[in-house]
């Protein structure tokens, strides 16, 4: 299950948390991965720990410069890859009429166009060699309104739409393109903000918790590979039942 040999995944954002954790479960499946982050540091430690079948490349997935040298790069260590994870962004928490137009334009070009550039980017490269899979990671804040998210979550529901349209434009060219949904998830950054890990510490989802990282990079690395082969346009969501509903109890009798 899950088999990833013979194949080269490209994972922005791969320094640490949910990146990290794709890249780890990508090279045990067999992948050569790519990692790209603008955490140097992080990057390159991580690459040196997953051995020789990955590297890293520091890089702003703005900047088509960027996505063109990765791509390069990718084609002169493995010969090209088939799969693309679009993880890189950044989040935000405050109330829609205190964000600054300078702040909600920097989210949308990080989490929206990053991912725009990336997949053209991809889509070429994917054609020449007969298709891939591509696997944008959007939120559960592109499923439902949350408040204190109006940049986050508009950038998060236009990575779900945007998804869509390439899934429907590509699908005869056997490039799929699919959007996984995380819930709140451990990860460092979460975790700096207080997150904690464990049954009973979020009590929003159905599930009683918040999510691993290698959760969600489970699901991620099932769309990379050919057990999904006939997946393409989906939005599928790892947060524990978080967006299914409110969270209600009910007793028996009453």
């Amino acid at each position: 299950m899950n088999n990833l040999t013979g194949k080269t995944v490209l994972i922005t954002g791969g320094a640490r948390g949910i990146g990290a954790e794709v890249a780890r479960f990508a090279v045990e499946a067999g992948a050569n991965v790519v990692v790209t982050d603008v955490l140097e540091d992080e990057g390159k430690a991580l690459a040196a720990d997953l051995g020789e079948r990955a590297r890293f490349v520091r890089h702003d997935v703005t900047s088509e410069e960027d996505w063109a040298a990765v791509a390069a790069f990718a084609v002169a260590e493995f010969g090209g890859f088939d799969g693309l994870v679009n993880n890189a962004g950044i989040s935000t928490g405050m109330p829609l009429e205190t964000e600054s137009v300078e702040h909600f334009r920097k989210v949308i070009d990080i989490n929206l166009t990053g991912v725009f550039i990336g997949m053209k980017t991809a889509i070429n490269a994917m054609k020449d060699s007969g298709g891939g899979s591509i696997v944008n990671i959007s939120s559960a804040a592109g499923l439902m309104g949350l408040a204190m998210t109006s940049s986050y979550g508009a950038s998060k529901w236009a990575v779900r739409g945007l998804t869509k349209v390439a899934a429907v434009e590509q699908g005869t060219a056997k490039i799929r393109v699919n959007s996984v949904h995380p819930g709140m998830t451990y990860t460092p950054m979460t975790a700096q903000v207080g997150i904690q890990r464990g049954d009973g510490n979020y009590p929003n989802t159905p599930m009683g918790r918040v999510g691993e990282a290698d959760e969600i990079a489970k699901a991620v690395v099932f769309l990379l590979s050919d057990d999904s082969s006939y997946v393409t346009g989906a939005e599928l969501a790892v947060d524990g039942g978080w967006t299914t509903g409110p969270t209600i109890k009910y007793v028996m009798g009453q």
